[in-house]
């Protein structure tokens, strides 16, 4: 339990135990389930909206049900943790901004485990930080709630022609647990244009185009877009807005926008400080960690760990906080494979010893990823924050301290670390470096 959950203001709010039955209310699921049962024709809707398109919905013969129940160990939320600041770690940018989605992430390729079996599925869940039973349980409806300003969409893109025979156990779990619209398509440029205007749609044309070209032997795509777009619970004014010095990774002083507020939550660790600003509703918060002066922000990231973060943002200090913080907005794209791979997960490209049998057959050979795709944007300004991101799976076939009294200040006017989390179960939509602004 964190210690400022005792604090009238904030209490209730964050809370990184808090398990899937929990989080879900009865009213939510009758209406998940509703949901989830036109899902397949809402999305084909969406994709025939404007343009013509060439996939065909699956989904008439999968009635989705309600995901069974599933209490989530804290060892997975933790487990989680790991994975997001991992992600982080070996996707991090030297000289550039770093900007990734461990939620977007997590969904795509926890949806892609529920097709793999045996030493495959233990690498996969082994780096993801939980069982796949566990990890459905901890993503199942995020985004999904009313009014929410996380929104979260999923699909799967099967090649037609009976390139791939889709299981039908595998449809049905990501149904239940990820709302995943199922289409079978051509695999030509048609099918590049579907899947670029379907990410578009679903991360709110944050991200318009993820893919460039379906490699000859790809016969599956697993995708995951999300938009979040809050306001500040407390906005900037313009008075609160004005030009001040940013000091960026190679020394250069560049004359920026800063925002000025007074915040009430302070994060302290041994090398950096911090502070949690909340967006309206209080299910999400943004927070910032500046190392100490001489320490890199490359080397504050390389010397995380999960349950250091969790244990940072379970503790924080109510106090009141001087912050200064920049505008900013960051975009990135990344192939994920090595990445993946150095995180320990490699047997799932491995083309003659990937395992994912309860995934589907192919007659062209055995199923395994030859791509993670990821592109991630976000903008942070005086209203508030929006930003999106999208990930693509593509299967191949062969073939505490005490309260100190004064204000404290966080001056971001150096490179810096961010989040923006989920305060319910603590798992990050975004998490980023700002070098440079």
């Amino acid at each position: 339990m964190c210690r400022w959950q005792t604090c009238r203001r904030y209490a209730g709010r964050w809370n990184g135990s808090l398990s899937c039955h929990d989080r879900k209310e009865e009213n939510h699921m009758k209406q998940k389930c509703l949901a989830l049962l036109v899902a397949g024709g809402l999305l084909c809707s969406t994709l025939m909206g404007c343009t013509r398109t060439y996939a065909t919905d699956l989904m008439d013969g999968v009635k989705a049900g309600t995901p069974t129940e599933v209490q989530v160990q804290k060892e997975t939320w933790t487990g989680m943790y790991d994975f997001s600041v991992k992600l982080l770690q070996t996707t991090c940018d030297r000289e550039d901004n770093t900007l990734v989605s461990p939620m977007s992430v997590l969904s795509a390729l926890a949806m892609t485990a529920n097709g793999a079996r045996g030493e495959t599925l233990a690498q996969m869940e082994d780096t993801l930080g939980g069982t796949v039973e566990q990890l459905n349980g901890a993503l199942a409806g995020l985004g999904q709630e009313n009014d929410s300003p996380l929104y979260l969409a999923n699909s799967i893109w099967f090649a037609e022609g009976g390139r791939i025979t889709p299981n039908p156990d595998f449809l049905q779990v990501n149904a239940d647990c990820y709302r995943a619209g199922v289409f079978e398509a051509p695999f030509d440029q048609t099918t590049v244009t579907d899947i670029n205007r379907w990410v578009k749609e679903h991360t709110h044309g944050m991200v318009e185009e993820v893919l460039r070209e379906i490699p000859r032997n790809t016969v599956m795509y697993l995708i995951n877009a999300l938009a979040f777009e809050a306001e500040w619970e407390d906005p900037y004014e313009d008075s609160d807005v004005w030009q001040q010095a940013f000091t960026d990774q190679a020394g250069k002083v560049q004359q920026v926008s800063m925002m000025h507020s007074e915040e009430e939550l302070y994060l302290r660790d041994d090398q950096a400080q911090g502070f949690v600003k909340y967006y309206q509703g209080g299910r999400y918060a943004f927070v910032a960690l500046l190392p100490d002066k001489g320490i890199s922000v490359l080397d504050y990231v390389e010397g995380l760990d999960g349950q250091q973060l969790k244990a940072l943002l379970d503790n924080p200090t109510s106090v009141p906080v001087a912050v200064t913080m920049p505008k900013f907005e960051s975009e990135m794209e990344v192939d994920l494979v090595e990445v993946l791979k150095e995180m320990g997960m490699d047997l799932p490209f491995d083309s003659a010893q990937a395992d994912f049998t309860d995934l589907g057959t192919s007659p062209d050979g055995n199923l395994y990823i030859n791509e993670v795709l990821h592109k991630a944007f976000i903008e942070v300004e005086e209203k508030g924050t929006r930003g999106g991101a999208a990930t693509v799976v593509g299967m191949n076939s062969e073939g505490a301290p005490e309260e100190p009294e004064e204000q404290m200040v966080v001056t971001l006017d150096r490179p810096f670390v961010y989040l923006v989390v989920d305060t319910s179960s603590m798992l990050p939509v975004f998490m980023g470096t700002v070098l440079s602004v």
